[in-house]
C-alpha cells in the first residue's frame, strides 16, 4: 500500500576528486594535473579548474600538456589515497541518511527517503551539502531523483530543470562506443531511446542498454547499497575517583582485555598492536603502546606485557580515565588445539617481552634465498614480521660464520702451504676442494666483477676450519668464512 512518502536518492559527483585531494592541503594558484601512467605514457588523470580553463583536458598525454601549458604543476595520483578519502566522505555522509554508498571512484549515492524533512526539505538539505562541501574545498555537483539512474544522469550531465528524457543518451552509465553506435542511429537523448523500438536495441547492444534504461525510468528497481562499517576494536571506562598505583591501572586494564578479546574472538581477530591510553584529571593523556610478535587475542597472556609500560606512567594528580584500542588487527582462526601439536606461543611472547624493551624490529632470524651467491643466500627479516622456514639445502657444506673476504698471500691456484690470517700464522693440513660459482651476471655486484671463485674447505694444523677462495680471472686468494 503506498504510503505517501516517495523514494528520493542523491548522487554527489566530485568531478575533481583527485585534484581537490591534494590542493586541499597544500593550494596552488596555478594550473594542477595529477598524472597517471597507461601503457607506458604518462597522462592527465584529473585537473584543477585553471588547468581546464586552459584548454586541458583527461587522457591527454602529459608531454602534450606541458606543451600547451610549460607552467603546469603536477603530481602523479595515488588511488590509494583517494579510497581512504572517499571513505571518509562517506562516513561524513551518513550525517544525512543510514544509507550511503559509493558511486564509482569519485561519487557517492544516497538514499534519503524519509530523511529530507529533518532538514526543512529537499531544497534545505541539498544546499546544506552543497555548502559544506565548498568550504572542505571539494566541487561537488548534486543530482536528486526518484531513482539511483535519474540521480545520476543529473549529477552528471544535468544544467538545470530539464527532464530526464531530454539528457543525453551517455547520461545512462553506458560505454562510450555504446553511446557513439546511438548517435550515429539519430538516437541523442533519452526520449528518443525510450521512444524506439526495444527488439532490434536489445539484439544489437545487448541487454545492459535497456536494464540502464529502465532502471533510471523506474521500472526496474536499484537498490542504493550502503557499505557495513568496519568494527572497532575499543573499550573505555571512566572512574569516579582518580588511581595512580600501577596495581590499579593493571586491574582496571585486565577488565578492559576481557571484553575486547571477547569482542576480537568473534571476528576471529588477532590484535597486533594495542594502545593504552590513559588520561589524567589535568585533562593531559600518556600511551603506553604495545606491539605484539603474533596475533594474540587472550587477555591472560597480553596483560602481563603491559607491566613494564604502565610502570613509566607519570600518573601526576591521577588517572580518571582510561583507553584501551587495538590499532593494528590480523585475521585470527580459531584452530584445533591437541596434545600432538607444538605451539609457538611461548615464543612468540618472548619475542614479544624482548621487543618491548629493544624493538620487535630488532630482532630478527635467517631465511633462506634462492641464489647460489653465499652472500645472497639468506635474508634477514624481523622475527615478529616473518615465518621460520625449513628449506635451508646446501649440495656442500657452508660456513658457520660468513663475513666480507679478506685477502691473504697465494700466488698459485692450489692453497697455500703456510699462510698469515688476522695476525696469525697457520699452516694447511688439509684441503678439499675446489668447488667453482659463478657470479649472477644479471646482478650488479661490484665484489664480484672479479670473475668465477674456486672455493677450499681448509682444515688448519692450528684448528682453524676455514673457508678460502681464488679467483682465476685476477689472481689472488680470500678468507671468507670459518667453519664450526
Amino acid at each position: 500500500m503506498f504510503d505517501g512518502i516517495k523514494k528520493r536518492v542523491v548522487c554527489m559527483w566530485f568531478p575533481r576528486f583527485a585534484s581537490d585531494r591534494v590542493l586541499r592541503a597544500r593550494p596552488i594558484n596555478g594550473p594542477f594535473a595529477i598524472t597517471l601512467k597507461s601503457n607506458n605514457t604518462e597522462r592527465i588523470y584529473c585537473l584543477n579548474e585553471t588547468a581546464e580553463r586552459l584548454g586541458l583536458t583527461r587522457g591527454m598525454s602529459f608531454a602534450d600538456a606541458r606543451a600547451f601549458c610549460p607552467d603546469l604543476i603536477s603530481q602523479p595520483a595515488r588511488p590509494d589515497l583517494d579510497a581512504r578519502f572517499l571513505a571518509t566522505l562517506r562516513r561524513w555522509a551518513t550525517h544525512y541518511c543510514p544509507w550511503v554508498g559509493r558511486d564509482g571512484l569519485d561519487g557517492l549515492v544516497l538514499d534519503v527517503t524519509g530523511s529530507t524533512h529533518l532538514w526543512g526539505g529537499e531544497a534545505e538539505m541539498l544546499a546544506d551539502i552543497q555548502s559544506r562541501a565548498m568550504r572542505a574545498g571539494l566541487t561537488l555537483r548534486l543530482g536528486c531523483a526518484e531513482t539511483r539512474g535519474a540521480a545520476w544522469a543529473y549529477a552528471h550531465y544535468g544544467a538545470g530543470e530539464e527532464a530526464l528524457t531530454d539528457l543525453p543518451v551517455a547520461a545512462l552509465r553506458l560505454e562510450d562506443t555504446t553511446v557513439t553506435a546511438l548517435q550515429r542511429l539519430g538516437l541523442r537523448s533519452i526520449g528518443d531511446l525510450a521512444e524506439a523500438a526495444r527488439a532490434p536495441l536489445a539484439r544489437r547492444f545487448g541487454p545492459d542498454l535497456l536494464l540502464h534504461l529502465d532502471q533510471a525510468m523506474g521500472h526496474i528497481p536499484e537498490p542504493v547499497m550502503p557499505e557495513s562499517e568496519p568494527p572497532s576494536f575499543a573499550t573505555r571506562i571512566s572512574l569516579p575517583e582518580p588511581v595512580g598505583l600501577t596495581e590499579d591501572v593493571m586491574g582496571l586494564t585486565a577488565r578492559l582485555l576481557t571484553p575486547l578479546c571477547d569482542k576480537l574472538n568473534r571476528y576471529e581477530m588477532g590484535a597486533r598492536r594495542l594502545t593504552l591510553t590513559l588520561r589524567r584529571v589535568d585533562q593531559g593523556s600518556q600511551q603506553v603502546e604495545l606491539r605484539l610478535a603474533a596475533p594474540m587475542r587472550d587477555p591472560h597472556r597480553i596483560l602481563p606485557l603491559f607491566e613494564r609500560g604502565v610502570e613509566d606512567v607519570d600518573a601526576g594528580f591521577g588517572i580518571d580515565q582510561i583507553r584501551l584500542q587495538a590499532t593494528q588487527v590480523e585475521p585470527l582462526p580459531v584452530q584445533q588445539i591437541g596434545s600432538a601439536q607444538t605451539s609457538p606461543d611461548q615464543l612468540n611472547d618472548l619475542i614479544t617481552r624482548i621487543g618491548t624493551r629493544i624493538g620487535l624490529d630488532n630482532i630478527q632470524r635467517f631465511l633462506p634465498a634462492d641464489s647460489h651467491i653465499p652472500e645472497r643466500s639468506f635474508a634477514i627479516a624481523p622475527a615478529a614480521f616473518s615465518t621460520p622456514d625449513s628449506a635451508w639445502s646446501y649440495l656442500r657444506p657452508r660456513p658457520l660464520h660468513l663475513f666480507p673476504p679478506e685477502p691473504i698471500a697465494g700466488y698459485s691456484a692450489e692453497p697455500p702451504t703456510r699462510f698469515r690470517w688476522r695476525r696469525m700464522s697457520l699452516t694447511t693440513g688439509r684441503a678439499i676442494g675446489p668447488e667453482r660459482i659463478a657470479p649472477e651476471w644479471w646482478l650488479p655486484d661490484e665484489a664480484w666483477r672479479s670473475g668465477v671463485r674456486d672455493y677450499w674447505r681448509i682444515e688448519t694444523r692450528e684448528g682453524r676450519r676455514l673457508w678460502l677462495y681464488h679467483t682465476p680471472q685476477n689472481p689472488g686468494w680470500f678468507v671468507q668464512g670459518e667453519f664450526a
